[in-house]
């Protein structure tokens, strides 16, 4: 069984920040950040080289019931081209919600956004507030 590489590290969340591109990034990534910590009440964390998480829960693979990883309740990563927001929409309250965010699109397992400008921030705010309410998966 792989280990999961994406840990909690040490690394300075402001500083990753910092250095995201272009500057719209920057400025939204730091906002981001601002919304989660005052919705979850916590620090962000730096989880591998590229998510900025808040918190975290025992995540069990639905493919494979005996591999269990810590995830971050909610994150996110500011990459180049659009905004990785992780633990939105995981649970059912979340997934009926997200219609109402504003324009997304959707991968596996994250929103993407292109701009916080184009997101309700009241229904992005009660969409983290779900995620962070979230508790460890039950065992199989």
């Amino acid at each position: 069984m792989a280990a999961n590489t994406t840990q909690p590290t040490d690394a300075d969340v402001d500083a990753f920040l910092d250095a995201a591109t272009p500057a719209r990034r920057r400025e939204d990534g730091r906002r981001l950040a601002e919304i989660m910590r005052d919705v979850t009440g916590v620090d962000p964390v730096m989880w591998g080289p590229s998510m900025v998480g808040f918190g975290s829960y025992r995540y069990i693979s639905p493919s494979d019931p005996r591999r269990r990883d810590d995830w971050p309740k909610v994150a996110f990563s500011p990459r180049k081209a659009q905004l990785s927001l992780y633990g939105l929409k995981d649970l059912p309250e979340g997934a009926a919600l997200l219609p109402q965010l504003g324009t997304y699109t959707e991968g596996a397992g994250c929103v993407y956004v292109k701009k916080l400008d184009e997101v309700d921030l009241d229904v992005l705010r009660k969409l983290v507030e779900i995620a962070w309410s979230r508790e460890d998966d039950p065992e199989p």
